[in-house]
């Protein structure tokens, strides 16, 4: 089968034919509907020879964003029939931690023991006509299209779990959340805070297009510039944002989510670019909290898909035949992609 392999750092990935799975016990192969190209692949052949904390070797099939059919089941599986649709979720721990008893997989506790971080991490991912995942880390799917869906097992999981997390900041009136980066997660995560919130959002993105993309979704967008930080406080009457999700992470949106902070706020940094920020007591307003999230539980990833299936979360996507696959990395690379790109193996 063909699948884009991810051969060395450094090295842009290649197309090639690999051999096709077989799922062993407690697994099951789906045919591949979609799977979402992200940054962090790019992060993965681009930066991690030099910052790679997961300790990541190359020689693996990219892709942690997948959905398909199911194809075969391994031994001891039951329940799941050929042919249903089904969402992966990528991140794959112990399975026998505390974190992993609650579907936390991303906080396992023997991270640093385990063979790799999940589909995609470590182990071949869905950028390939077949896959192979454990049956308890699929989400049904239904009747909704899978190949709509594939981005949702990051680009939907993603922010909606670092929104979740703030949504005690957001409960009442009057309340203010701030997006920072309007890519795949960006304009989900304003999907997401419209669905589950009664915020006003303020969207901020360097491109015209991504904000205006994010104001057919209901936010109110300030371009970048100087007077960036002035035009979101002006937006809340002075006091600036309840909450903050920054899903870009370079230390200038890290430095504007924090100067547009209310009191007690909560800005999260979702976005993985790694850059520091210069923290100083008098630096941000009091009771400010700074965190960062990484991907979500299964447990999230369910009420993603049940947002999805409402029709409150519509993911944006171009899609690309298997022979395009590369040239959607490219695109990635250059910045040239608006929302998310998904590969169809199998279209």
């Amino acid at each position: 089968m063909r699948a884009v392999v991810f051969d060395d750092f450094k090295t842009f990935p290649v197309l090639k034919d690999i051999e096709k799975p077989t799922p062993g016990p407690g697994e099951v192969l789906l045919k591949v509907a979609g799977a979402g190209a992200c940054h962090s692949d790019v992060a993965i052949f681009e930066d991690f020879e030099a910052n790679n904390p997961a300790g990541l070797k190359p020689g693996f099939v990219l892709g942690h964003e997948n959905s398909g059919w199911v194809e075969e089941v391994g031994p001891g599986v039951s329940g799941i029939t050929k042919g249903e649709a089904y969402l992966i979720y990528g991140p794959i721990g112990c399975q026998h931690c505390r974190a992993c008893s609650r579907g936390q997989d991303t906080y396992c506790e023997n991270a640093a023991t385990n063979p790799y971080l999940g589909v995609g991490l470590g182990r071949n991912g869905g950028m390939a006509e077949y896959v192979t995942a454990t049956a308890r880390n699929l989400v049904p799917l239904g009747d909704a299209d899978p190949v709509a869906a594939a981005p949702l097992s990051d680009a939907g999981l993603t922010p909606y779990h670092a929104i979740k997390l703030a949504l005690p900041k957001l409960n009442g009136g009057g309340k203010f959340a701030l997006v920072i980066g309007l890519g795949g997660l960006g304009l989900v995560g304003v999907q997401i805070l419209k669905a589950l919130t009664g915020a006003t959002i303020i969207a901020t993105d360097a491109k015209p297009e991504a904000m205006a993309e994010a104001e057919k979704l209901g936010a109110v967008t300030v371009p970048s510039g100087s007077d960036q930080v002035a035009k979101i406080r002006e937006i809340t009457g002075g006091r600036g944002v309840d909450a903050a999700f920054d899903f870009v992470g370079i230390s200038a949106t890290i430095t504007t989510a924090m100067q547009s902070m209310a009191l007690q706020g909560r800005c999260t940094i979702v976005g993985i670019a790694g850059q520091p920020y210069d923290w100083s007591f008098f630096g941000a307003p009091y009771e400010v909290e700074l965190t960062s999230t990484y991907w979500g539980t299964i447990e999230d990833l369910y009420d993603v898909v049940e947002l999805y299936k409402a029709g409150q979360v519509v993911p944006q996507y171009t899609t690309f035949s298997m022979d395009k696959a590369l040239e959607a990395y490219q695109l990635l690379v250059d910045g040239k992609i608006s929302g998310r790109a998904v590969v169809t193996p199998n279209a």
